[in-house]
């Protein structure tokens, strides 16, 4: 009997056999009966597999005759006989145990190619936990409960009412927007005055908030959400009013037989509508349409779920800053003023905790409460981040981590600015500098002091990007740029801009 090589492991299906079958291959059965090799070589193959792996060939009826059972019985036991001939010879230590070049899971060329790490996910995570835990357990054994609400809310109540008052009459600015438009729509002002006007509302929906955080002794996290809000209707005003200046414009070429190309699949019919402007001014989007792609439904049973998912995430935020960041930052120095070693080493111990709070704040805003937004308000479009975790370069993280900003980017600045002429690279440095003056808008407005270190920290961005994408030519691997990412942005930047933020903040209240 000659075996075939198609086999791919010894321990695998029953082997193809080619073979001349005599009498003496299968001289006994089931019921002990001699067996002719004509009937064993009738056999059905897929009856034989079909017994071989524990399967009824057949199933009679309780009527059938003596003689079908018989037959039936001596169809199983030929099916025994040729798996048992089978094994005898897939077994044979001559068969070959090597017949691919194949790479270990773990190397260089295969671990990222179809290669499944769940195990290894769910290890990290569990050490993860196990770590953590008894961190937590000894930090609370050693210093007991630290959690203070001082942090997160003034002690005088009163204190915050005007950034609330401020923050519920923000919806002014988008209705004199919508004011505007109806006036432009009607040929009532042109179009130098509607830029005019659009530029005074966006201003003032900025300077108003930034007044009303100056001029009050607020809690930190008060002023940084109301600069926040602040900062969300700015971007989204500007995207109204150039969308909508953008749309009167092709309109206006439509009518002078200029047709924009129909592949863009872009409805160029014009008009001001005061309820897709409010539709907008809620929906998780900073990139103003007059309609959207929309669900056909609420899954409120899902928006509980992943309410109770913020309340628990927003929770770990709070233990983590209290127990965790403000001992670390209180018993630190200024980075710059004192000890090399002694800041490394503040910066390395910071870094692990501002880490998590980072990646929760991530998973709490970009995930869950603008999806939660986007099923209230059935916003289909829920691409809110891509996997920025893998990015390889600097440029690639700030594409993919905050795609409602990077849209607003590419479309209202970018874009633009490459439109009117401007080189490429121009183009990002300007990107860079409004994100840069936001960022620092966001953390100096509240802490009452301006030393610009967002702003440099978001510019300081510009060369990481060029040198990240010289790093990924030069080595052509993924890994690289990605670890320089994970180490400058995460590790060192953000502890770094903590603690200048920290002592600068204490710095002007001894002085006051």
């Amino acid at each position: 009997m000659a075996i075939s090589d198609s086999l791919d492991s010894i321990g695998g299906a029953t082997a193809t056999a080619t073979a001349t079958v005599t009498d003496s291959d299968y001289n006994f059965s089931l019921r002990k009966r001699p067996t002719s090799s004509a009937a064993i070589r009738d056999t059905n193959v897929g009856e034989l597999d079909n017994s071989v792996n524990g399967q009824a060939t057949a199933v009679e009826a309780p009527t059938e005759s003596a003689n079908s059972m018989a037959r039936n019985g001596e169809k199983i036991g030929n099916g025994e006989n040729r798996a048992g001939n089978d094994i005898r010879f897939t077994y044979r230590p001559s068969v070959p145990a090597h017949r691919r070049i194949k790479e270990s899971p773990l190397s260089s060329d295969a671990i990222f190619k179809q290669q499944s790490h769940a195990g290894l996910f769910n290890l990290c995570i569990v050490v993860l936990v196990a770590v953590n835990s008894r961190l937590i357990i000894e930090n609370l054994m050693k210093y007991g409960w630290l959690i203070k609400t001082g942090f997160w809310f003034s002690s005088k109540s009163l204190s915050d009412w005007p950034l609330l008052m401020c923050c519920l009459t923000l919806p002014i600015f988008p209705l004199a927007a919508f004011l505007v438009e109806k006036l432009v729509q009607r040929n009532c002002i042109s179009e130098s005055v509607v830029v005019l006007l659009h530029v005074i509302i966006t201003t003032a929906a900025v300077l108003y908030p930034v007044l009303v955080i100056l001029r009050c002794d607020s809690a930190f996290l008060s002023g940084v959400t109301l600069m926040l809000f602040a900062s969300i209707v700015w971007l989204k005003l500007v995207s109204y009013a150039h969308t909508n200046y953008d749309m009167r414009a092709l309109a206006r070429s439509v009518e002078k037989g200029d047709a924009p190309p129909v592949s863009q699949n872009v409805d160029y019919t014009y008009g001001v509508s005061f309820k897709s402007l409010a539709y907008f001014m809620v929906a998780p989007t900073l990139c103003y349409q007059p309609s959207y792609p929309r669900t056909a439904y609420v899954r409120k049973g899902w928006v509980v779920r992943q309410l109770v998912k913020l309340i628990i995430f927003t929770g770990v935020m709070g233990f983590i800053i209290e127990q965790y960041i403000n001992p670390i930052i209180q018993n630190s120095q200024h980075p710059l003023k004192g000890n090399l070693l002694y800041a490394i080493e503040r910066v390395l111990k910071l870094s692990v905790p501002n880490l998590y709070v980072w990646l929760c704040m991530f998973y709490c805003f970009f995930h869950l409460w603008l999806n939660i937004l986007a099923e209230l308000f059935r916003f289909g479009d829920r691409e809110f981040y891509k996997d920025w975790w893998n990015a390889q370069t600097v440029e690639e993280y700030w594409r993919m981590w905050n795609m409602p900003v990077h849209k607003w980017m590419v479309r209202h600045i970018y874009f633009p600015c490459l439109r009117h002429g401007i080189p490429k690279g121009v183009a990002i440095v300007i990107v860079f500098f409004v994100s840069a003056i936001f960022h620092e808008l966001c953390i100096a407005v509240p802490c009452h002091i301006f030393k610009w270190w967002a702003f440099i920290g978001i510019m300081f961005q510009v060369p990481l990007v060029l040198i990240t994408n010289y790093l990924q030519r030069r080595f052509r691997s993924s890994m690289v740029g990605n670890m320089i990412f994970w180490f400058i942005f995460c590790i060192f930047g953000q502890p770094m801009c903590v603690l200048l933020y920290y002592h600068d903040l204490m710095n002007r209240g001894e002085k006051n």
